[in-house]
């Protein structure tokens, strides 16, 4: 028997993703048309955050990158390879239409020197931190030694 930690919401979440897989069956939106999500990593270093977000066969041009209110948003539009009448798709799986993801930086980023790269499909943001808010390290003075106390029975 093997242990299993218990999640209240499992059975939820297989619930809804059931209903709509059912759902889908009936008219609602076809499976791969749907809005789409991104995947993003996001790592701390002493003077800057990196992002890394995966969006494969988007065209840079598409891409529209901002900040505005500490908040970083990426947005893009992947279109179908074949947009004629006479091609239609047998499978579809990857995504295509537009998507949007926003992410809340901390108030240490500076967003005036924010550089970002495109290439394999990989979206690289490096986001610096402000000088006059980084980390300061205080040190700590060490006294001259202990003083005994005396007293007088």
């Amino acid at each position: 028997m093997v242990m299993q930690r218990w999640d209240p919401f499992r059975d939820l979440r297989q619930m809804d993703e059931t209903m709509n897989r059912l759902w889908r069956g009936f008219g609602g939106a076809p499976a791969g048309t749907e809005d789409w999500n991104i995947s993003l990593d996001v790592v701390q270093r002493p003077d800057e955050l990196v992002v890394k977000a995966s969006i494969p066969g988007v065209k840079p041009e598409t891409i529209d990158l901002a900040i505005e209110d500490n908040i970083l948003t990426l947005r893009a539009d992947r279109k179908p390879d074949f947009e004629d009448e006479k091609s239609v798709y047998l499978v579809q799986e990857r995504p295509t239409g537009s998507f949007y993801r926003a992410l809340r930086l901390p108030e240490t980023v500076d967003g005036n020197k924010v550089q970002s790269t495109y290439e394999n499909g990989v979206l690289t943001i490096v986001l610096p931190k402000a000088e006059e808010k980084k980390k300061k390290q205080i040190k700590i003075q060490i006294g001259s030694g202990s003083k005994a106390i005396e007293t007088k029975k």
